[in-house]
């Protein structure tokens, strides 16, 4: 069997801010921005890497959703308890040092883990974690 990961999708309450965090803050290149009804669904991905990307969408536009639902969406985003996307990095210190010196929200430094990997952690502007491996 020959499976990979070709899409995940993280939500956003705001296109541009959410654009400039991937964009210019991790350094993802823009693989499409599509709009229908005043809602916008960006694709990013790291570059050098064509068949992985971040779908960034609005959450509430899934068909069906009650507002209870909406309501519950918006208050996990608010929290940081919604989204979660865990990247890996050759350079764990400098990347920290370069997301920290951005619009980043440092939820933890790097550290070594117990498990055994060592690792940090943001939350972009929406409120996802991004935990950030280093690779050995």
């Amino acid at each position: 069997m020959d499976i990979t990961i070709h899409s995940a999708f993280l939500p956003h309450d705001d296109p541009d801010t959410a654009l400039a965090f991937y964009r210019d803050t991790l350094g993802f290149e823009v693989r499409g921005d599509v709009g229908y009804g005043g809602m916008r669904w960006i694709t990013v991905g790291p570059v050098g890497q064509p068949g992985t990307s971040v779908v960034l969408y609005p959450p509430t536009a899934s068909p069906g959703m009650t507002d209870d639902e909406r309501r519950v969406i918006a208050e996990m985003m608010a929290k940081g308890t919604y989204g979660i996307i865990t990247l890996a990095t050759t350079d764990l210190d400098g990347t920290f040092e370069r997301l920290q010196s951005g619009d980043a929200e440092v939820v933890q430094e790097p550290t070594e883990q117990p498990y055994g990997i060592r690792d940090c952690a943001f939350r972009d502007p929406a409120g996802n974690l991004i935990r950030i491996n280093e690779m050995r």
